[in-house]
């Protein structure tokens, strides 16, 4: 990745400090507000253009309290032109919930930045709780 496309991705990284925090204010400056725009978080349904988006991730982070971001682990980035993606694993230790105590957390993220008029923006999330093996049987509804 170029120079101000990893600039870009650090300073979504920092947003996941205030994220964890209970404030979403950081990291919805980032994203793109075209009807394109994508989250997938463990909380919800995938949400589609800004509103919807914006509304998800407010709920998502409405959620999380007292937390710190302990490790950002890159399993794979690559960029191309206007668009790029990073995979990681994204640890934490946070309150979720009504929990009294902060606990460890991780989510396997795949982000996707654009390149836009303004700079790069975030495009799609897909956050999961899946960050280690689990049998097969996991994946059936019941």
């Amino acid at each position: 990745m170029d120079s101000e496309l990893e600039e870009f991705v650090q300073q979504y990284h920092r947003t996941l400090e205030a994220v964890v925090k209970g404030d979403p204010a950081p990291q919805e400056r980032v994203w793109s507000r075209r009807d394109d725009v994508t989250l997938a978080n463990p909380l919800g349904p995938p949400a589609r253009g800004w509103t919807e988006v914006s509304s998800s991730l407010r709920h998502a982070v409405s959620q999380l309290s007292d937390g710190e971001v302990l490790a950002l682990e890159r399993i794979s980035a690559y960029s191309s032109g206007d668009l790029a993606y990073v995979l990681e694993i994204e640890r934490f230790r946070v309150k979720v919930g009504g929990a009294r105590e902060p606990a460890p957390s991780s989510l396997r993220v795949t982000t996707i930045f654009r390149r836009e008029e303004d700079g790069w923006k975030v495009l799609h999330r897909h956050a999961d709780p899946v960050s280690t093996p689990r049998p097969i049987e996991s994946v059936v509804d019941e």
